[in-house]
């Protein structure tokens, strides 16, 4: 008997039952997860994501003066907006052949380091751990919570809870110590980020050619006083998560199936070094692999590549199931890039939106998010890549690719170091992220507290660096330009919840064509013309599930954990669409679920 046989033999007859989710809010529009869900057999069977709103920024950007595009698409995303800002910088600094000084870069990356430590901490420890606090747990796995009243938290010497439901009590809404005090250090580190990029999340200092924050040492001191007032609760909080993540592994086996789907991650590379880069197309490949994250794509555990011109020329914009008319008979704004490399109609420089609004049908065209993928020339496949939530595939490249090396942050090929100094409480502590055997929803969650650990210790290196500039008197933060009459651009950058481009051509000094690309458009979109389902979808379809309610009572905790472990741009605002659930059908078959 085979594998497949023997699993079709132990299958109950199923009972399919159609459930949804929508809005899950925190997502440029509205993000829609509709199921069917298999309670004889416990495993979702079909997944749909969809988002139900229409932005248009790509339409209303032509014809700008491109100097403004930063500003623009800065309110593209009242979460990340500064990440926005950022790229859009990168990418028309490279239009106009501008360097903004090294004081400037420093300046960017604190500020950008200060978002990730601020956005990562609120969302870890105010919404995704609702998931995983004591009251959810109770009222979805009951049995979980009786073990874990009983088993001791391994790390409790380091965050003071003595066993793992302490740690759970602590993750409770409004009430928990743990998530209270997030709510404070999400402020202390929005006030750091507010002193290098002037108002969060729409940064009022930050411009192309640099930025314009008046450095001094004062500025520098009131940013660190603030880091090193948070540091031990970064500390607690990779010990708290590892906790309850490795308790998750042994009190629910099989539990690593729960949003696990191919190793498929992308990672775009973030905190430029101002000693390398140049924003020149042409050594793209070396100033994006001296970033402080090492941009790359990793293809069932392996490095494709980190070479950020061959991850441009790869970049292909499907439409599959989105409400968009094709442009690919279109004139293509760029023919090849400046390397004389050919650029495909359906790359983002060439991109035309034509928006078709349409009703939804589930067997056709459900969502208003285009299917981005990633063309392997190897194989010629379209990757339906993802980000882990940002902090997965960024730990991941840089561990893989081995290159960062710095006073704080090292890497070995398998793992990423990190070493904070002594805080209030806690003795200078070396964290080791390890490349882990899943692409799933628990190492997607148990990344992030480890990347705000990262970018803690890489800000302790920008101060150092900021600082010494200063008192030699190198105060310069901005480098003037000319907008020319025609040009390209591209930025790489990572947005929190992960890979960042935005793409600009330049015609008669003003804007021809942009189209930027956060992560959710990756990780939310639709099957594609292939058939391929984006990563929410495969991500949650076929997974386990593990709740303890039935249908008429169900939460779907396990579905909104895995949705929720990708980090979708408020997912507070969870409704269920169909009350209770509406039962589709009831099959009865030996072999139902044998077929591959």
């Amino acid at each position: 008997m085979t594998a497949t046989e023997a699993r079709a033999a132990g299958r109950k007859p199923a009972q399919i039952v159609d459930m949804s989710w929508d809005p899950i809010t925190r997502i440029i529009g509205n993000l829609g997860i509709y199921t069917k869900i298999d309670f004889a057999n416990q495993e979702v069977v079909e997944c749909r994501s969809t988002s139900s709103l229409f932005r248009g920024y790509s339409v209303f950007m032509k014809g700008k003066d491109p100097r403004d595009a930063g500003f623009i698409t800065s309110r593209i995303c009242g979460i990340c907006g500064d990440n926005h800002t950022t790229c859009s910088n990168y990418a028309q600094q490279m239009a106009y052949g501008v360097k903004p000084p090294p004081l400037a870069e420093h300046i960017t990356n604190l500020g950008e380091a200060a978002e990730y430590m601020f956005d990562h901490t609120i969302f870890q420890d105010n919404l995704v751990f609702v998931d995983f606090c004591e009251a959810m747990v109770k009222a979805t796995n009951p049995s979980v919570l009786a073990r874990a009243e009983n088993t001791p938290a391994p790390h409790a010497d380091i965050h003071g809870y003595r066993t793992i439901a302490d740690i759970m009590r602590a993750f409770n809404p409004f009430e928990g110590e743990v998530y209270k005090e997030a709510l404070k250090v999400s402020r202390v580190t929005r006030e750091m980020f507010c002193l290098m990029e002037g108002r969060h999340v729409h940064p009022s200092t930050l411009y192309p050619g640099g930025v314009g924050t008046m450095p001094s040492p004062s500025l520098f001191t009131d940013y660190l006083t603030r880091l090193m007032h948070v540091i031990d609760f970064v500390k607690k909080a990779v010990a708290m998560n590892d906790d309850v993540f490795d308790f998750f592994y042994e009190a629910l086996p099989g539990y690593e199936q729960v949003g696990l789907r191919r190793t498929l991650l992308a990672c775009w590379g973030a905190w430029q070094n101002p000693d390398v880069v140049d924003y020149r197309y042409d050594t793209m490949n070396t100033w994006g692999k001296a970033m402080y994250v090492t941009p790359g794509i990793i293809i069932d555990g392996r490095l494709r590549t980190n070479n950020l011109i061959d991850i441009n020329l790869g970049l292909r914009i499907l439409l599959g199931s989105s409400y968009y008319q094709d442009w690919t008979n279109e004139e293509p704004f760029v023919t090849h890039d400046p390397l004389g490399n050919p650029v495909d109609i359906r790359h983002p420089w060439n991109q035309t939106t034509l928006p078709h609004p349409q009703k939804r049908d589930f067997d056709g065209n459900y969502s208003w998010v285009m299917s981005p993928r990633w063309y392997d020339d190897e194989t010629g496949d379209h990757l339906a890549l993802d980000t882990g939530g940002g902090p997965l595939a960024r730990l991941w490249s840089t561990a893989l690719s081995n290159i960062v090396d710095t006073p704080y942050i090292k890497t070995t090929g398998h793992s990423v170091k990190i070493t904070l100094p002594k805080g209030e409480s806690l003795p200078e502590t070396t964290l080791e992220w390890h490349i882990p055997k899943w692409s799933n929803t628990i190492e997607r969650d148990r990344a992030r507290p480890y990347f705000i650990a990262y970018a803690a210790a890489m800000a302790l290196q920008f101060l150092e660096e900021a600082t010494t500039l200063v008192r030699a008197g190198h105060t310069q933060v901005f480098t003037n330009f000319e907008v020319p009459d025609e040009a390209i651009g591209c930025g790489f950058h990572e947005a929190v919840r992960g890979v960042l481009s935005h793409h600009l051509v330049i015609k008669d000094k003003k804007i021809a064509n942009y189209h930027p690309y956060p992560p959710t458009p990756w990780n939310a979109s639709p099957r594609d013309h292939y058939g391929t389902p984006g990563p929410y979808e495969d991500a949650v379809q076929g997974q386990p599930i593990f709740e303890e309610n039935g249908p008429d009572t169900f939460k779907g905790v396990d579905i909104m954990r895995t949705v929720r472990s990708f980090d979708p741009c408020l997912p507070c605002g969870v409704h269920m669409y169909l009350g209770n659930g509406k039962t589709l059908t009831t099959t009865h078959t030996p072999t139902y679920g044998s077929q591959p």
